[in-house]
């Protein structure tokens, strides 16, 4: 997942270890800079590509979630064009993170690739870092668009893997004909 050489930070190692061992299925990363919703890969397949279209197969379910939270933020669904983020209003404040910009390394790409977790990035505020008495406004743009985000979570194929005793099958393997990208179950 990391190129060669590249080292991996305690910090960073802590989290992969804590993703993997819960099976989480959806997670957003919060930013700020920008109003927009990111969706993996965020690394092109083509290295050399800037902005490279780079989709997953799971793409229309990544589009749908990011979808969810830039349809429910009252700023991303705005539909000026003259605001901070208004260059994403023709894409419905949403686009694919390498068609973006593309980098390596990423949190979204990582859950992905490696367990069972969703996740999309979400831009939400114009200031990189935003003053302290901006922060409740932010917050209050981006709480509704949060809970229709989790509310996701009840999309899907749901259920439990059991064997003909009826005990939950640990690590089975799901696969979904025409997405070549299986999930595994809990423990």
């Amino acid at each position: 997942f990391f190129p060669p050489g590249f080292q991996v930070a305690p910090e960073t190692k802590a989290v992969m270890k804590w993703l993997r061992s819960i099976p989480f299925v959806l997670s957003a990363s919060l930013h700020g800079g920008e109003l927009v919703v990111t969706y993996p890969y965020d690394y092109s397949r083509h290295p050399m590509e800037e902005k490279m279209f780079s989709p997953t197969p799971d793409e229309k379910v990544f589009k749908m979630l990011a979808k969810a939270y830039a349809d429910a933020h009252p700023v991303i669904s705005d539909r000026s064009e003259l605001r901070c983020g208004g260059n994403f209003v023709k894409r419905g404040g949403i686009i694919n993170g390498a068609e973006w910009y593309s980098f390596t390394g990423g949190m979204a790409d990582f859950n992905y690739l490696h367990t069972n977790c969703f996740e999309v990035t979400v831009e939400v505020g114009c200031e990189k870092f935003p003053l302290e008495e901006e922060l409740f406004t932010i917050w209050h743009e981006n709480k509704g668009a949060l809970l229709n985000y989790m509310e996701m979570i009840h999309r899907g194929i749901k259920g439990i893997v059991s064997d003909k005793f009826g005990n939950p099958i640990k690590n089975a393997r799901i696969s979904v004909r025409g997405i070549q990208h299986d999930i595994t179950t809990g423990n």
